[in-house]
């Protein structure tokens, strides 16, 4: 019998760990080639994990709620032919610096080496440790016996990646453990970060746990305001031709291409042959220096049925026809309501829209989707009263018409270039040819 290991593989290039949702076959089960064996959750999206042989499942190597770096061995399972050795997973150590030749220096090598021990997969009392865990243990000075006194929130008490970081926080008020340590190792600066206001709650309330998603949007979202300088302009813009024209060709469009035309991918379609125009905006920054990105690949915010949103990914998106874009949306759309998007189509976007009309918002302001340097909120189609320039004079008549409000990083997208791609997106709009095939 041969022993197979089922590694974590690979999802994308900025995912470098996952946490185990939920095991699906349990140690004995038969499994089947391409059956899935386990879900796994990232902060890009949940997928399962199918084995690449038949056999059995003879050892699950992490729990529940574990978090398993790429890579990773997580199941051993047995199959017909000659044996193979399991390896287990591979905690890396953080290797110490050279000593320097000062006295001083000496003394700081002698305290790192101190707190250098490899910390064990499981303690003395049988606690369990992630990998993750025993590496930031590890690589923050956290001794076995310091790591034994962190209450652990997780499964059986088991110490996450956010107690030991909470722990870490709050370390420098925390009794000393060791005095060698505590008296070579420099003092670490405390940042003067604010404090969130205290919540009283009484019997009546009702106390929510926030989802895994919402925990990592909430810190997304946050870490991209404290990161871009944001700054937004708004423009409307006259829609009338686009409705009429959406209205007289929406049934054969149906009938020929077996896709609803929504006005999401007219107005996707815009977006990229404007973003075509002024590629200054499909950029990122990475620290002083600005990356100019060859393919415009837009995102594509879509909410899901819990509430939360998720950014699918629309590939080279100016090289789409209006069909091809029909077809594009409709289908990310439906597989991310159905939870069905392969974490491929969530990464690589250069640009993000969002449709805050869908929801009956006039406008909005939404936040930089990070390391994107800009994104535009589309709102409502609503019947409005309007002045209609002719050569005969100026009349009032019911015009269709939407705001749309463009947030842009104010460190490389200045006021002239975030204005003039709304500008150039509402003459394109407004210029629609109602006579026009699809």
């Amino acid at each position: 019998m041969a022993r197979f290991e089922l590694k974590l593989p690979k999802m994308g290039e900025s995912v470098a760990e996952a946490t185990i949702t939920s095991w699906l076959k349990e140690v004995g089960d038969t499994i089947e080639l391409d059956e899935a064996v386990v879900e796994i959750a990232t902060d890009k999206v949940d997928s399962e994990v199918p084995s690449e042989v038949e056999g059995t499942l003879v050892e699950i190597l992490f729990d529940k709620d574990s978090v398993v770096n790429v890579g990773d061995t997580i199941a051993v399972i047995e199959t017909e032919g000659g044996s193979v050795e399991v390896s287990a997973p591979v905690v890396k150590a953080e290797v110490a610096p050279v000593a320097a030749v000062t006295e001083a220096a000496k003394s700081v090598e002698i305290a790192k080496e101190t707190v250098a021990t490899p910390i064990s997969k499981t303690s003395e009392s049988g606690k369990f440790y992630s990998p993750l865990v025993r590496n930031i243990a590890q690589t923050e000075g956290v001794s076995m016996a310091e790591l034994e006194t962190i209450a652990g929130s997780g499964k059986d008490g088991r110490v996450t990646k956010e107690d030991i970081l909470s722990y870490l926080g709050n370390r420098g008020n925390a009794p000393v453990i060791s005095s060698t340590v505590e008296k070579s190792q420099p003092k670490k600066v405390e940042k003067n970060t604010p404090k969130a206001a205290p919540v009283s709650v009484n019997g009546e309330d009702e106390v929510i746990e926030m989802s895994r998603m919402g925990k990592l949007i909430a810190k997304h979202m946050v870490d991209s305001v404290q990161t871009s300088a944001h700054v937004q302009s708004f423009i409307e813009i006259d829609v009338t031709n686009i409705v009429k024209w959406r209205g007289k060709v929406k049934d054969a469009f149906l009938k020929r291409e077996g896709e609803k035309l929504t006005f999401t991918p007219i107005l996707m379609h815009a977006v990229a042959s404007t973003i075509k125009k002024y590629p200054l905006i499909n950029i990122a920054l990475n620290g002083d220096t600005i990356i100019k990105k060859k393919n415009i690949n837009l995102g594509m915010a879509a909410a899901l049925p819990d509430g939360n949103l998720i950014v699918p990914v629309i590939k080279n998106a100016d090289q789409l026809n209006l069909v091809g874009m029909t077809k594009a949306v409709n289908d990310l759309a439906g597989r991310a309501r159905n939870n069905q998007l392969k974490p491929d189509e969530i990464q690589g976007g250069t640009y993000t829209v969002t449709n805050v009309g869908s929801f009956g918002s006039v406008m909005g302001t939404p936040i930089i989707n990070q390391p994107q340097v800009a994104i535009l909120a589309l709102g409502a189609i609503r019947k409005v009263p309007a002045v209609i320039e002719t050569p005969d004079g100026d009349f009032i008549g019911i015009r269709q018409k939407m705001f749309v409000s463009h947030s842009y990083d104010h460190r490389v997208v200045n006021g002239a270039l975030g204005g003039m791609f709304i500008k150039t997106l509402k003459e394109t709009l407004e210029a629609w040819d109602m006579n026009q095939d699809f």
